[in-house]
């Protein structure tokens, strides 16, 4: 019973994380917004590309749920800039 609570945790944290950095993502890169379920989508999305991209260039934010969130947004504007190039080609 104690894994399934933590993992339904984990689960509305990644949520929240996703929807935070979606949304600043958004304000950085103006004309975005896609809705709560978009920024959330953006947000995780811009996670997994700034777990890509980040530490090659040898950037550490740190731990926490607030450098979570600088990194997945970090990777959210990544990710809006990619489909801002893609849409105008």
């Amino acid at each position: 019973m104690g894994k399934s609570k933590m993992a339904l945790e984990s689960l509305l944290v990644i949520i929240l994380v996703g929807a935070v950095a979606g949304w600043l993502a958004g304000l950085i890169v103006k004309g975005y917004g896609y809705g709560l379920l978009g920024n959330i989508v953006i947000g995780i999305v811009g996670a997994f590309v700034a777990g890509l991209v980040l530490p090659r260039l040898g950037l550490s934010i740190g731990t926490g749920i607030a450098a979570a969130i600088i990194y997945a947004t970090i990777g959210a504007v990544i990710v809006l800039f990619l489909i801002r190039l893609i849409k105008r080609a």
